[in-house]
């Protein structure tokens, strides 16, 4: 068995964006997620009847109340949440004083495809705040939606950083320094005011400290938190009500609400997430290296991760925890199972499925 020691990275990042080339600290803890032995099988990918491949992982289902109802594999050692933090994010930036309601809340919480509208949204953020494409700090990306993408080869156009799938919540950020009169060079610094104010949020939504921070593939800073501590926070987040007597959990409730009537500005067309939300009415927000959070009508909500960081399993072990927790209906479930691209084909045609395999 491979040795489970590491080697500490440097503490030294060098962040390019766009025109602009900045290098800072940032803090690094010896740590690392949970390990193959403290995980369990989560999903199997069947061919021909055959199993030939598994995804092993965690996940934990907890009540609105954020008590446990399941625990599968490890569930406290940390995990990089990646863009499924990206809710917490848009909270401190709504709790800044800056008014985002349904589209607006939903691009400032997207991992979104890049089409035209999602492009449209994510400029229509900066335009009202009189702040340039140019400010974006994000990377300069070609758009995931293929039809988009052909258009602008079509037309001679560059990749830009408006078409990377995290514009929305780096314009959403821009709005926030320029309503603080905090600086717009250096918002992505962990040093920054605004990131002062997301790590605060994330502590007090999921009542854990985070263990390590590092740099997400976006630029921003990600921190990393127990799966448990992720669903928790979550949770609250997806109970929120616009008209609580609390002004942060009101803007919980008010981001909530345009998630689930905004399906579309969460991911795209044909998109998992933006099925889940467009036909079961879920609060979903999947991120990178197999995170993936779901909470139900009721506040039963999940945080699971799948350790070799593939999404293809993520969305329906997600679905099927929610529905043996009771949370949503099992038919429910396979009536969209069609629309999450789990099928696998052979010489065209469909041979197997990736389907979930917890016990």
């Amino acid at each position: 068995m491979p040795s489970r020691s590491s080697t500490t990275p440097s503490p030294r990042f060098r962040r390019e964006a766009h025109t602009v080339t900045t290098t800072f600290e940032v803090p690094i803890h010896a740590g690392q997620t949970f390990f193959v032995p403290d995980a369990v099988e989560l999903a199997v990918v069947e061919r021909s009847g055959f199993i030939e491949s598994r995804h092993a992982g965690s996940a934990v289902v907890l009540t609105s109340e954020g008590a446990v109802l399941r625990a599968l594999g490890d569930v406290t050692t940390p995990i990089f949440p990646r863009s499924s933090m990206k809710p917490f994010q848009a909270i401190a930036v709504m709790a800044s004083g800056v008014t985002l309601r349904g589209e607006d809340a939903a691009i400032a919480t997207a991992s979104h495809t890049g089409t035209q509208r999602h492009a449209d949204l994510v400029r229509g953020l900066l335009a009202r705040a009189g702040i340039p494409e140019t400010a974006l700090a994000c990377p300069a990306a070609w758009p995931d939606d293929s039809p988009t993408r052909d258009a602008l080869v079509r037309l001679g156009a560059a990749k830009a950083p408006i078409y990377m799938n995290c514009s929305g919540k780096h314009a959403a950020m821009l709005v926030a320094c320029q309503q603080n009169g905090w600086a717009l060079s250096g918002y992505l610094e962990p040093a920054h005011p605004l990131q002062k104010r997301i790590l605060d949020v994330v502590e007090r939504f999921t009542g854990e400290r985070p263990s390590a921070s590092g740099i997400d593939g976006c630029g921003a800073p990600v921190h990393a938190l127990s799966l448990t501590a992720l669903a928790r926070g979550i949770a609250r987040i997806a109970t929120s009500k616009s008209n609580s007597p609390f002004a942060i959990y009101r803007e919980a409730g008010f981001l909530g609400e345009a998630i689930r009537q905004n399906g579309w500005v969460i991911a795209g067309p044909g998109m998992p997430d933006t099925v889940v939300i467009d036909r079961l009415g879920l609060f979903v927000k999947t991120g990178a290296e197999g995170i993936c959070v779901a909470s139900a009508a009721n506040g039963t909500t999940v945080a699971l991760k799948i350790l070799d960081g593939s999404l293809r399993a993520t969305t329906i072990v997600a679905l099927r925890l929610l529905a043996d927790s009771g949370a949503i209906a099992h038919s429910d479930v396979e009536a969209i199972l069609p629309e999450l691209h789990l099928m696998v084909l052979g010489g065209g045609l469909p041979v197997g499925e990736i389907r979930a395999s917890y016990v």
